[in-house]
């Protein structure tokens, strides 16, 4: 790993302890795509089958990145593969790389076998792609991108470090669709101990000033909508599919394991009802007058 990615947040060792719990205790709970981040439900109060709404909000993203037949697409963050999966097999991309730093992850998407797929463990800013994306989608990964450590200024160079590396990956006509958890009416000094030190250990929230001044002269926010409530809703279908399996997954990974995110899904729900944090799904469109010429493309 290189010396940027060790410094920056989302470490290894730090996305090995949430996710590598293991895949089975995770299917538990999840749908049976396996996707790890909020839905997008017909409303968000009532109706609707999880598995749909995952689905649906993989397909939300594949359109805001503009993902179509012969695209060529970058998934930072890619889960278990099931934006990989449509990507390849639903809209026929030509090549579709994912990014991950679970081993579990990893394995699971490698044995998929899907065309035209490259998934590698590796961090964003180690990157180098051999050619530009059309299309590039990160879904629940830049929240886990900056430390709790880091100032104000820090989480700005970092997420601007970010941007300005997909602006320079994306072909001119490129977009990319992003999803974060936020900050919303909560201060970062009141962030919950419990969430940081036992469930996403250095990792914190960006706020949206955060990402627009990180954005500026490199892209253009052509969308965002504020999703807290689809969040709240799947948070609270993922607590309920683990109550009723909770033998098993006692089973699996323990009583202390099980409780621990008993109490991280019921108190996440809390806070996205409350509004304390929100659900940021943004669509944007490079700016390209500023690139400088790569000899590379």
């Amino acid at each position: 790993m290189s010396t940027a990615a060790t410094n920056y947040g989302g470490s290894a060792s730090a996305i090995a302890y949430h996710y590598d719990v293991g895949r089975a205790f995770y299917a538990l709970w999840l749908d049976d795509t396996l996707s790890y981040s909020c839905a997008l439900w017909p409303d968000a109060s009532a109706g609707g089958e999880l598995r749909d709404a995952q689905l649906a909000k993989i397909r939300l993203h594949l359109d805001a990145a503009h993902v179509q037949e012969g695209s060529n697409v970058l998934d930072i963050g890619c889960g278990w593969g099931a934006l990989l999966q449509l990507a390849c097999l639903e809209r026929r991309a030509a090549r579709a790389t994912g990014l991950t730093l679970s081993h579990d992850q990893f394995d699971y998407v490698s044995a998929l076998g899907l065309p035209h797929a490259d998934v590698r463990l590796e961090h964003w800013a180690d990157h180098e792609p051999e050619a530009r994306y059309d299309s590039i989608v990160s879904v629940g990964a830049f929240e886990h991108f900056a430390s709790p450590e880091d100032s104000d200024t820090q989480k700005i160079a970092l997420y601007a470090d970010f941007f300005r590396r997909c602006r320079d990956w994306l072909t001119p006509d490129g977009r990319l669709s992003l999803q974060t958890i936020a900050y919303g009416t909560m201060k970062r000094s009141e962030a919950s101990a419990f969430i940081n030190n036992e469930i996403f250990p250095s990792a914190d929230l960006p706020t949206f000033e955060e990402i627009v001044k990180s954005t500026q002269d490199l892209f253009e926010i052509t969308s965002v909508v504020n999703h807290r409530l689809h969040y709240a809703r799947t948070l609270e279908c993922w607590a309920r599919n683990l109550a009723k399996r909770r033998e098993q997954a006692v089973q699996l990974v323990g009583e202390a394991v099980t409780s621990r995110y008993e109490r991280y899904l019921k108190q996440s729900a809390i806070g996205f009802h409350m509004g304390k944090i929100g659900l940021l799904r943004l669509a944007l469109r490079p700016i390209t007058g500023r690139w400088k010429h790569d000899a590379r493309w």
